[in-house]
């Protein structure tokens, strides 16, 4: 792919009003998921409520991609159609989570480095053989007393950006994603710092690696309060001071910004969303990659139930409509 077919894809992942579906989970993560509604998980019924996401009747007016995790992107519907082909008909991108996980930083109390990079070019290879054309890497940083360290950043950094060139070397999409952690309770003005410097670190990195900007989709947290803050911002501060740091660090060029829900309610993350669109002429896409913010709501109609598959099809349909929206600036809270 060249940099013109690079930026087609991400701009179809999360132009037109739609955004990505997170449906990545771990075996682990999605386990304790199901645990929480007494669900058993195992390959089938993982399979199955998968499924049940991905065959939504018209979720695909709202959700351009979808993040699959190893074992989905192998696994096919009922009627035997991969998933990666019954998305791709449905003009869905398929996806897929390369990262092997954020572990501890040796010689870093309480930080992370998010390790997969060794094996990735012949992974990536297997993945777009599989029908994967974009891939997403989390890195993973935490707001503490005296963390970040900048060492932890810049790692981080450079790691995105390695897996970014690799991704484009096989003609993949990078969704590049420097999480900071809303654990804590820090201020909003806290989360802006840690952030600016996330995003400065990031880009520097993406250009030393010769990173198409074009042909990457930037998945970032939202400016917001530590979820255990005393005194948290309101969605128009929350809104402010994200705008602000995406204006300062955040090239024209990137094909698209799709927001990680990172612990924000549904509610809180459609809202948010919603009012950084209604703010006016932006340089970028502005769109959500969320993956509770539009699962909770599924998880708990369904319920593990095959009565319930219908009903749980439509959660997500809402959901999806609802980020759609508030992609467009046109989300209102009397929608709920």
């Amino acid at each position: 792919m060249n940099r013109n077919d690079l930026n087609a894809v991400a701009t179809a992942m999360v132009g037109s009003g739609k955004g990505i579906l997170a449906a990545d989970e771990s075996t682990p993560t999605i386990g304790k998921r199901f645990a929480l509604i007494d669900t058993e998980s195992t390959e089938a019924s993982r399979r199955r409520y998968r499924e049940m996401l991905f065959t939504t009747p018209g979720v695909e007016e709202y959700i351009g991609g979808v993040i699959l995790y190893d074992e989905t992107l192998r696994q096919s519907t009922s009627d035997g159609v991969p998933f990666a082909k019954y998305m791709a008909d449905a003009g869905m991108i398929p996806g897929i989570k390369v990262d092997t996980g954020a572990k501890p930083l040796a010689g870093f109390a309480g930080e992370t480095i998010t390790e997969g990079l060794d094996g990735l070019r012949e992974r990536l290879a297997e993945y777009y053989e599989l029908g994967a054309r974009f891939a997403k890497w989390r890195a993973v940083i935490n707001i503490g007393e005296n963390l970040p360290s900048d060492f932890c950043v810049q790692a981080n950094a450079r790691a995105l950006a390695r897996y970014a060139a690799l991704c484009q070397e096989a003609n993949i999409v990078p969704i590049v994603e420097p999480e900071v952690l809303m654990d804590g309770d820090h201020s909003i003005a806290r989360c802006e710092e840690v952030t600016n410097a996330a995003l400065a670190a990031l880009f520097a990195a993406l250009a030393e690696h010769k990173v198409v900007l074009e042909g990457i989709v930037l998945k970032p947290n939202m400016v917001i309060s530590g979820s255990g803050a005393a005194d948290r911002a309101a969605p128009a501060e929350v809104a402010e001071a994200t705008l602000r740091t995406l204006k300062a660090h955040v090239p024209a060029a990137v094909a698209g910004v799709a927001f990680l829900s990172g612990g924000q309610s549904p509610e809180e993350a459609t809202v948010h969303l919603d009012m950084m669109n209604k703010s006016g002429d932006l340089p970028w896409e502005l769109s959500f990659s969320y993956g509770r913010a539009l699962q909770a709501p599924v998880l708990d109609a369904w319920r593990g139930s095959e009565d319930n598959y219908a009903v749980g099809q439509a959660a997500l349909f809402k959901r999806a409509k609802l980020n759609g929206l508030a992609h467009g600036g046109q989300y209102d809270t009397s929608m709920e």
